[in-house]
């Protein structure tokens, strides 16, 4: 996600970075990201269709940013979802118009955007809803706070994701460093949390796991996550792993069977050639297959939007085409 990171030992952090970087064998065979262009700088984009067939993305950033686009190639600035600012937040950020790692979905006929609000290195942090008629500019109304954490928690509540069930029940997946990722449950009528159960799903021991995302696919929940360092620039070490489950509460396990709550992952996108750290990923269903959506940064430090297609092996575990 974007900034409120733990503050880490220089021994972890030295080995976050090495164990981040791939087999050079295993890196050379990512593909680049597929063309965009237009306004393509991001942090931590999140994406929906609109029922019109365009594409709406909300990212991190000064009363978070939104973009559109018509045909998924061209992209253009469309404002900020709080063009006043979102003075409700002030408490986590400490006065800053910056937000972070949105999630945007439409469901019920109006547009759902869960966001975070927290400072570098802080677990003082809070996810609030918003929604909309339109995702447009301007006309998101605040909903409330749905998960806070403070200094004494094991837990970061940061880098939300809906999750909608087979059954229709509603989820928060949610979380960076700490404990690892949590998950809790939503209301549907307010989309706000319901009860005060919170299930961990995946985690690395305290180490550097964030920015989670589930989506159902074939009979199985996907966890993705991304491992490492992020907002370095160039010298970020960011890197996308996913794990499955037959629940959307878990358990969880990467292709060797290796549980995501004790640091399982697998590998699907990491830095190669000019594309460094990429992560903070979102799965799409489009009409042409699924897409990762996705950040990364280029040689001189910035942050751009990736997108790849991704493919399914015969055994159901995705790659990035």
């Amino acid at each position: 996600m974007p900034a409120a990171r733990a503050l880490l030992s220089t021994v972890f952090l030295l080995a976050a970075v090495s164990a981040a970087v791939p087999a050079a064998s295993a890196a050379a065979a990512y593909p680049n990201p597929g063309r965009v262009t237009g306004d393509v700088g991001v942090h931590d984009p999140s994406v929906v269709k609109r029922p019109d067939g365009g594409y709406l993305v909300a990212a991190t950033g000064d009363n978070l940013v939104l973009k559109t686009s018509t045909d998924r190639t061209a992209f253009r600035d469309a404002g900020s979802v709080f063009p006043g600012g979102a003075p409700w937040t002030t408490t986590y950020t400490g006065g800053s118009p910056h937000l972070w790692a949105p999630d945007i979905s439409h469901h019920n006929g109006r547009y759902y955007l869960y966001y975070a609000a927290s400072t570098f290195g802080s677990n003082r942090s809070a996810i609030f809803l918003a929604t909309s008629p339109s995702g447009g500019s301007g006309t998101w109304t605040h909903r409330g706070l749905v998960v806070e954490s403070r200094a004494g928690d094991d837990f970061n509540a940061i880098d939300p994701n809906l999750v909608v069930d087979e059954a229709g029940r509603w989820w928060l997946d949610f979380g960076s460093f700490w404990s690892g990722i949590k998950l809790i449950r939503l209301d549907p009528a307010t989309g706000l949390r319901s009860g005060t159960g919170m299930t961990a799903i995946a985690g690395r021991g305290g180490g550097a796991i964030e920015a989670p995302f589930v989506v159902e696919r074939g009979g199985y929940y996907y966890q993705y996550v991304s491992f490492d360092l992020c907002c370095r620039g160039a010298s970020s070490t960011y890197r996308v792993m996913v794990g499955r489950s037959t629940s959307v509460t878990g358990p969880y396990t990467d292709r060797a069977g290796v549980p995501l709550t004790s640091g399982g992952g697998t590998e699907i996108l990491a830095g190669h050639g000019s594309v460094h750290g990429p992560g903070h990923a979102a799965v799409l269903a489009d009409a042409d297959g699924d897409l990762l959506f996705y950040h990364y940064y280029a040689d001189n430090g910035t942050s751009l939007l990736g997108i790849n297609h991704l493919s399914y092996d015969p055994a159901g575990w995705p790659g990035v085409t």
